[in-house]
C-alpha cells in the first residue's frame, strides 16, 4: 500500500512539474474561437432589389455582383442630368457631347478603381503576413496600378474636353453645376450595383428580389473567406514566452481528430477592465476567492492552409466556431513532443465531446 501510495505521490509531482513547465513553454487553452474580416453589405442609395444573385452561405469571387437595385430611376436622373447639361452648355453657345462622354467614362473607372482598392487592400494584408506568395500581391498592386491609371487617362480626357468645351463655357456657373449633378448622376447609378468585396461568402441574407434597399440598413453579411484567424484567449503566465512567428498547433471543434499547423500574428498587450465606476472612478471589487480569476489576453493565430482553400476543400471554417490551441514557444524538443502528443489526444477524444 505504502508503495503503491509512493507511486501515485511521484507521478503527481511529475504531473504538476509538467504542468508548471508546460505552462510557459508550450503553453495550452481551450478558450479560442475562429474569426474573419466580417462586412455588412450596406447599400449606398435606395430601391427596390431587382436581383439578388448571392446565395446564402455560398462561396463568390471578389467583385461577383451580390445585389442589383433598380437602376431605373436613377438612369432617369441621370437622364435629366446630362439635358440639364447640354441645355446649359448650349446657352454658353458650346456643345455638351463630349464633355458628357468623358465625364461618365471617369465616373466609371473611379468606380472600378475604388473596388479594386478594396480588394487590393485584402490581397496585400494577406501578403503582409505571409500567407500568400508575393507573386499574388504584385498582382493586385499591378491590378491598383492599371485602374489608377484608367482614372488618370479618364481625367486627363475630361480636361481635354472641357478645353474643347471653351473656356466661356467651361467657366459657366451653370455649366460647372451641371456637370458636377451629372457626376453625381453617374455615381449613384454605379452605386446600384453592390459587389463582393473579395473571395468569401454571404451569411444573414435576409432580402430577396421586391424587397426594397434602405440607406444604412444592411442587407446581408458578407464573410472574407482569405482573412480568417483564430483568436486564443491565454493568461498571463501562458503570454510570458510567446512571441510573433511561434508555430502553433489548432484543434477545431468542427474538425474532431485533426490537428493544423498555424503560427503567432500577434498578441494584444491590453485587456478590458470593468472595474470602474460610471463617474470613471477606481470601483475596487471585493473578493473572497482563495486564488483570484486569471487575467486573459488575445493572442491572434493565423493558419495559412485556409488563405488559399479551395472552395471545394472538405475543411469549413465556422466563424465564432470554438477551438483548441497549444503553442510552441520554445525549440525544447521534450517539452514540445509532450504537446504534440497532448493536442493529438485531445483531437481523438474530440470525437466524444
Amino acid at each position: 500500500m505504502n508503495k503503491f501510495v509512493r507511486i501515485i505521490s511521484v507521478l503527481a509531482l511529475v504531473v504538476f512539474a509538467w504542468y508548471v513547465i508546460a505552462d510557459r513553454t508550450t503553453p495550452f487553452t481551450t478558450n479560442a474561437r475562429v474569426k474573419a474580416v466580417v462586412t455588412p453589405i450596406i447599400p449606398r442609395v435606395e430601391g427596390m432589389l431587382i436581383d439578388v444573385p448571392a446565395v446564402n452561405a455560398q462561396a463568390v469571387e471578389a467583385g461577383e455582383l451580390l445585389a442589383r437595385i433598380d437602376p431605373r430611376p436613377y438612369e432617369l436622373v441621370l437622364q435629366r442630368r446630362q439635358a440639364e447639361l447640354e441645355s446649359a452648355t448650349q446657352a454658353a453657345g458650346a456643345s455638351s457631347a463630349e464633355v458628357e462622354r468623358a465625364q461618365a467614362q471617369l465616373v466609371r473607372a473611379q468606380a472600378k478603381l475604388d473596388n479594386t482598392r478594396v480588394q487590393v487592400a485584402r490581397v496585400l494584408e494577406l501578403e503582409r503576413k505571409r500567407l500568400i506568395p508575393k507573386s499574388k500581391g504584385d498582382e493586385a498592386r499591378s491590378s491598383l496600378s492599371d485602374a489608377e491609371g484608367n482614372v488618370s487617362v479618364a481625367l486627363a480626357e475630361l480636361n481635354s474636353a472641357r478645353q474643347r468645351l471653351g473656356s466661356e463655357g467651361a467657366d459657366n456657373p451653370k455649366v460647372r453645376a451641371a456637370l458636377t449633378n451629372l457626376a453625381t448622376a453617374e455615381l449613384d447609378l454605379a452605386f446600384t450595383e453592390l459587389l463582393a468585396p473579395s473571395q468569401g461568402g454571404v451569411v444573414n441574407l435576409n432580402v430577396a428580389v421586391g424587397a426594397q434597399a434602405q440607406l444604412g440598413k444592411p442587407l446581408m453579411t458578407f464573410i472574407d473567406g482569405r482573412n480568417i484567424w483564430v483568436e486564443a484567449y491565454m493568461t498571463e503566465n501562458n503570454v510570458g514566452h510567446i512571441k510573433q512567428g511561434d508555430r502553433v498547433d489548432v484543434l477545431l471543434d468542427t474538425h474532431p481528430g485533426r490537428v493544423f499547423e498555424g503560427r503567432i500574428e500577434s498578441i494584444v498587450s491590453a485587456a478590458y477592465q470593468d472595474d470602474l465606476g460610471a463617474d470613471g472612478l477606481p470601483n475596487p471589487q471585493v473578493s473572497t476567492k482563495w486564488l483570484r480569476d486569471p487575467q486573459r489576453f488575445p493572442v491572434r493565430i493565423v493558419l495559412p492552409e485556409f488563405q488559399s482553400a479551395d472552395t471545394t476543400d472538405d475543411v469549413k471554417l465556422y466563424v465564432n466556431g470554438q477551438a483548441d490551441v497549444i503553442v510552441y514557444t520554445s525549440d525544447n524538443w521534450f517539452m514540445n513532443t509532450l504537446g504534440n502528443l497532448y493536442i493529438k489526444l485531445a483531437s481523438v477524444l474530440s470525437y466524444v465531446y
